[in-house]
């Protein structure tokens, strides 16, 4: 193995480590995806990981030259084909080799700069946010599942939007109180300013989370092996997540932040299996 190689690998490997630290639903996912595609999945939850970090973490620092330095390293080491930071090594890699459009790569710089100046969200701005934040992932994903396949990943572009938009929709509901109370933030244009969240708002909400849903698992039927069991089980957990959320009542939400425990999680595996291998997708 040459050095350029062993450079690679603990690239890879820092990014696995990364998205396990960070994410036990996700990693749980990752690990029922074809062993060719997880270094690759990892390499995107990494540097989405530490990008988001910047935003979310280190308000001690100036974020807006934080994440312009970020940005700037992460396009030049797209063009390098290489990186001193392993993590945008890793994600370099993937980029480059899956052609991944350095659109959806701006979007979602876009997305983490709101959140350094955006407080709250108009229908327009919460749209875009959600896209560059949460729906070009689940793009970038696509092109790896499929390789280079444009016509089945233009196929399922609308179900691979709306799965990341249910994820990020569903984490906003779980976020509540941290967005609010720690960082004053109200993503939801529903949300009012007197109450935060009211019965009415939660339902309304809940109403378009659920259509979210429903038109990702049209998409989830069609992904390929490789990674089909791996994100419907990520699906699966999400789903079962807003239906804790759905039993919660509004102001609870304000109050403390809603699980599913690892039981639960590790429960589903077997269920989703199931399911997967006989087609009954629900």
């Amino acid at each position: 193995m040459s050095n350029r190689e062993i450079y690679d690998n603990i690239a890879k490997k820092i990014s696995k480590v990364t998205t396990h630290k960070y994410s036990t639903s996700f990693s749980l996912g990752i690990r029922f995806f074809s062993r060719a595609i997880r270094p690759s999945i990892y390499g995107i939850y990494g540097f989405v990981r530490f990008a988001d970090e910047i935003v979310d973490t280190f308000f001690e620092q100036d974020q807006e030259k934080l994440l312009t330095d970020f940005r700037n390293d992460t396009l030049d080491a797209i063009n390098r084909q290489f990186s001193t930071n392993p993590v945008l090594h890793s994600f370099q890699m993937v980029v480059n080799h899956y052609n991944i459009s350095e659109d959806l790569i701006a979007s979602f710089f876009d997305s983490m700069r709101m959140d350094i100046h955006q407080r709250k969200h108009s229908k327009f701005t919460y749209d875009k946010y959600v896209y560059g934040s949460a729906e070009v992932i689940g793009l970038m994903c696509m092109n790896i599942f499929f390789n280079g396949n444009e016509e089945k990943i233009t196929e399922l572009n609308f179900s691979a939007r709306k799965l990341g938009a249910a994820f990020q929709k569903v984490n906003f509901l779980r976020d509540l109180k941290d967005d609010y109370k720690g960082k004053g933030r109200q993503y939801f244009p529903e949300l009012k300013k007197d109450t935060i969240l009211d019965s009415q708002s939660k339902r309304i909400i809940e109403d378009q989370i659920e259509i979210d849903f429903n038109d990702a698992l049209k998409g989830i039927k069609k992904l390929p092996k490789n990674s089909r069991f791996g994100v419907y089980l990520a699906y699966q957990y999400y789903r079962n997540l807003f239906n804790k959320l759905k039993t919660h009542k509004a102001e609870d939400l304000l109050e403390k932040r809603v699980r599913i425990n690892s039981f639960t999680k590790l429960r589903l595996i077997p269920l989703v299996y199931y399911r997967e291998k006989t087609g009954q997708f629900i």
